[in-house]
Parts: structure tokens; C-alpha cells; sequence
């Protein structure tokens, strides 16, 4: 998904028609995204939920990435009203953020090093509560005309992959990855990955003759020799839970290759995200 894209379609029309009517959709089948709500005399007339992406947001000091749920809402001023300023939208919402208990960590114009293409000043966000973390960012535009939300409600991917696929792969390119989540620098196992380890054991039982490698890998951020480490700590706690399944250790081996073995670009997150992985491969 990509925030610039849908700026220029929207300035493009705003500029031919004075932003009256863009993009019309039922405002009712646009309700505001979770954490915050519109501004008064505004009304959405465009918007998206994506279960899962990877959205940059501006910060202090350039950007970052962050995956999860996404919400995407634009808002215009309804015919007649007084619009509000670009100072009053971003105040409005980094009261909202801090209200909630979050952090404010830009309001005003976006650092240099940051590569997403606005209008002029941005907020973004940050509300942790319990387990569950949530960015906003907000970009007014037009001189408060309009004004574009973005919510992501941070969550780890869950793959669903079966022990039928993971046979099928194995055959025909002798390996597979997949992507079972660990918390940051942690090598347990998320139960919201317990059933792709199921699903492993699954596959072990059901072919009794196959040996696989269980082999962890990580993208390249931080310490090389950590990240190797990790990645061998995460292979070897996924082995750990087969042969807990009842699957003989004979059978499975496992090993770490940190970043030595990229599937992508570690430039952005989309390839970053796509490194971190655990990979099973037949022996």
C-alpha cells in the first residue's frame, strides 16, 4: 500500500474540480477507523481496511515501518462549513493520542530523511495498551480542505499453511518457507504460530520415510553474530516442538544462517519482513 500513490490520484482531482464531490462513497459505509474520530463538519469520502501491510509513518528522526491491520480514511469539509486549519486537524488528533494514553512522536513538518510524500506538516502517533499498539498518522491537505487518516493495528502475519502444501513444496523445490512469529530479539515459538508447527508434525507423520532441516533466518538488522545466533535459537525451538508432536529427533535437524541467505531486499521492510523466516527443507 502506498500513501504518496493515493495523495497525487486525490490532489489530481481535487485540482480539476476543487475537491467537491472526489471520490464520492456513502460516508455511512465509511465509520472512522478505531482510535480516533473524525474532525467536526467533516465527512469521509474515501477510505480502505487491508488486513495486513507494512505502512510507513514520519517520525522525529526519519521513518518507520510498521505492520498490521490498516485503516485508510480520507476526509473532506462538508459543503458550507467552516473548515478547520492544518494546526487545529493535527491538534486535534495528537490530544486524541495522548488522551488515550500515547505518544506524540511528530507534529509539524516531516524530517528530511523521511521519504513519504505529503502536503506540508503530519502527526503521527503511538497508543500502547496492553498487548495491543496502534500508529495514527494524519495529513491535512488543501489548507484543511481535506485531511487523510491512517490507522495500523500492529499484529505479527499469520500464515496458514497446510501439511499438504508444505509436502507439495517439498517435492517440487525441496524447500519451503514459513513464516512462524517470534517476539522481537525472543526465540519462542507465538501460539499464533503453534498451528504451523502443527502442521509440520502433521506432515512428519502422515511420511514417514522424509527427514527435513529446520533452518532459521533472519534480515540484517543488528549484529550479524546475534542475528545468527537467533536464528539458530529460533530453528532449534520450532525442532523442539515437533519432536515434542512425537515426531524422532533422527528425523529433524535444525540450524541458524542469520542474514547469509536473503529472499528479498533488506532496503525496505516488504523484504526485510520476508527474510525473517524459518525455512523447512527436505534431506
Amino acid at each position: 500500500m502506498n500513501t504518496c500513490k493515493f495523495y497525487r490520484s486525490t490532489l489530481a482531482v481535487c485540482a480539476i474540480v476543487g475537491c467537491v464531490g472526489v471520490l464520492a462513497k456513502e460516508d455511512a459505509a465509511l465509520k472512522d477507523p478505531p482510535r480516533v474520530t473524525r474532525m467536526p463538519n467533516y465527512e469521509a469520502i474515501d477510505g480502505d481496511n487491508v488486513v495486513f501491510d507494512s505502512i510507513k509513518f514520519c517520525v522525529a528522526k526519519g521513518e518507520t515501518a510498521v505492520e498490521g491491520k490498516v485503516y485508510k480514511r480520507q476526509y473532506q469539509i462538508k459543503d458550507g462549513a467552516q473548515k478547520s486549519s492544518d494546526l487545529q486537524i493535527l491538534r486535534n488528533y495528537s490530544n486524541a493520542v495522548r488522551t488515550s494514553g500515547g505518544q506524540v512522536l511528530l507534529e509539524g513538518d516531516p524530517p528530511a530523511n523521511c521519504s513519504i510524500e505529503m502536503c506540508g506538516k503530519a502527526m503521527t502517533g503511538q497508543i500502547k495498551q496492553g498487548a495491543s499498539e496502534a500508529w495514527i498518522s494524519v495529513m491535512p491537505c488543501n489548507e484543511g480542505y481535506d485531511y487523510t487518516v491512517w490507522v495500523v493495528e500492529k499484529q505479527s502475519m499469520v500464515q496458514e499453511v497446510t501439511a499438504n502444501a508444505m509436502l507439495d513444496a517439498l517435492n517440487k523445490d525441496g524447500h519451503i518457507a514459513l513464516y512462524i512469529n517470534f517476539d522481537t530479539g525472543k526465540s519462542a515459538v507465538r501460539p499464533d504460530s503453534k498451528s504451523t508447527v502443527d502442521q509440520i508434525i502433521q506432515l512428519l507423520k502422515a511420511n514417514v520415510g522424509l527427514r527435513v532441516s529446520v533452518e532459521g533466518h533472519t534480515d540484517n538488522v543488528g549484529n550479524p553474530q546475534a542475528n545468527k545466533v537467533l536464528s539458530e535459537a529460533r530453528a532449534k525451538a520450532v525442532l523442539a516442538g515437533v519432536i515434542d508432536g512425537g515426531i524422532d529427533a533422527s528425523r529433524v535437524t535444525a540450524a541458524g544462517f542469520g542474514a547469509e541467505r536473503p529472499i528479498a531486499d533488506n532496503k525496505d521492510e516488504a523484504g526485510r519482513a520476508k527474510n525473517r523466516r524459518v525455512e523447512l527443507v527436505k534431506r
